[in-house]
């Protein structure tokens, strides 16, 4: 197998629709690990709802989260790069937000703080395997952030995506993770970036790694990679810039990949 390293996005890859990891996929995971190569999860998720499907897998090791702000080893977790920004920067996103009624939390690399927690907003958190910590006003919080993630209809988004150059920092920039969410990092943050700091630690070239992904922010990681694959449920413009398509998420599109590329 020629392939030393695969990186997986996680929500809309690695998973179903029903937030589950198959068999086979989950199986086929594990034998190319047992055939030598490294799995790193490569997510905008916090290190908190990673580390669970990592072990649901059998696996341990480096995890790429945050949407690239924050890489952690699994075993401690122990924080093993960041990309942080300090909270003075954002003050007119905070204006804003609570002007046009946004949801927005504060994420260090383990912590997450929110302002005026709703119970209902509680319990999504909790599925996700977040504690999160309400500071009632989050310009309270005084630790480097890695991001900022905001929640809210897509025209609302739409709208602070036009507006940034007027209402944000230049050295920050906001992601859009999904078309409800975008992700607010430190301008050098990408699963990309992180993923290349990753290889070169390990002393492996772009040629030795594949990645998969579902959405605009794998596009640096797939065009990292010597392979990068887009999911049958990936945006065309998305699967126009990867090397090759596979199945959906829903469609062990995870599998078919992996077993063609690196069980073959």
């Amino acid at each position: 197998m020629s392939f030393k390293l695969v990186a997986l996005d996680v929500d809309g890859t690695l998973i179903d629709d029903e937030n589950r990891i198959t068999r086979r996929t989950s199986e086929t995971i594990r034998e190319v690990c047992r055939r030598g190569a490294r799995i790193v999860l490569c997510t905008g998720r916090a290190p908190a709802s990673t580390l669970p499907l990592l072990r649901e897998l059998g696996l341990e090791g480096a995890m790429i989260t945050h949407n690239g702000a924050a890489t952690v080893d699994s075993r401690g977790p122990t924080l093993l790069h960041e990309y942080a920004f300090d909270v003075g920067l954002v003050d007119g996103l905070i204006e804003f937000c609570r002007a046009e009624g946004v949801h927005l939390d504060f994420n260090t690399a383990f912590s997450l703080y929110v302002e005026n927690l709703s119970e209902e907003a509680r319990e999504v958190y909790r599925k996700y395997y977040i504690e999160p910590i309400d500071v009632g006003d989050l310009r309270r919080v005084r630790e480097p952030l890695v991001k900022i993630t905001l929640y809210a209809g897509k025209d609302v988004l739409d709208r602070l995506v036009a507006k940034w150059p007027v209402i944000g920092d230049p050295t920050l920039r906001p992601i859009r993770s999904d078309e409800y969410f975008i992700d607010l990092m430190h301008v050098r943050a990408s699963k990309g970036n992180a993923l290349k700091a990753l290889a070169e630690q390990w002393g492996i070239s772009p040629s030795e790694i594949i990645a998969i992904g579902n959405y605009y922010n794998d596009l640096d990681m797939l065009q990292y990679a010597g392979v990068g694959i887009a999911m049958g449920n990936a945006p065309d413009e998305v699967k126009k810039m990867a090397d090759d398509v596979t199945a959906s998420n829903n469609e062990d599109g995870v599998h078919l990949a992996l077993k063609r590329y690196c069980l073959s």
